[in-house]
């Protein structure tokens, strides 16, 4: 029997094993691949996982860098769902048409987000989450059809969700403990969406 398996295309963020480790403890098999597979690759291993959602990592450039990872584009489509984490949160909403630009602040470390809608990715939560945050650019614009789940001082657009399809972005990293409630998220991405 194949196993239910979640890809983590890997960007070169320091965080890439840990989220692969936090979704294998709630019994999900996750699997880390390189940012850049194609669908023919994620099709091959089809033949070995059942893949059931995708995460894109978080990673150390910009988006708008002349020589940043990137991803084929067509693994958006593919039917399972979508995780953008930090760079891949940015990176999503990049490919949709959305504005990436460095943050007039940057933000390390602890911050808290202002839950705006409570969809199913940041279900149960409160109205005010302790996040871990890394970054110094920011999603300042989505593009139409997506629409912002929270926000940060700093960060106009902190989570997004797709109107239609299961394609969700966070900014900071629910995989790391400072994220007070981070596991509870991806329990929501693997069991809820």
């Amino acid at each position: 029997m194949k196993p239910d398996t979640i890809l983590v295309l890997d960007f070169g963020g320091q965080y890439c094993h840990l989220i692969a480790r936090r979704i294998r403890e709630y019994n999900v098999y996750s699997e880390i691949v390189s940012h850049d597979i194609s669908p023919r690759e994620v099709e091959a291993l089809k033949k070995k996982f059942t893949i059931k959602g995708i995460i894109l990592s978080g990673g150390p450039q910009s988006v708008y860098e002349k020589n940043a990872p990137k991803i084929n584009t067509e693994i958006l489509d593919i039917g399972v769902p979508v995780l953008g984490l930090c760079y891949g949160h940015q990176l999503i909403a990049q490919v949709y048409g959305g504005n990436v630009k460095q943050a007039k602040k940057k933000e390390y470390g602890i911050t808290y987000a202002k839950i705006i809608k409570p969809d199913k990715l940041l279900k149960g939560l409160g109205k005010k989450e302790k996040v871990w945050m890394s970054h110094g650019d920011t999603v300042y614009s989505l593009p139409k059809d997506f629409e912002v789940l929270a926000s940060t001082e700093n960060c106009p657009v902190a989570a997004f969700g797709h109107k239609k399809k299961p394609i969700y972005g966070l900014q900071w990293h629910p995989e790391v403990i400072h994220t007070e409630n981070g596991m509870k998220m991806l329990k929501n991405f693997l069991f809820e969406i």
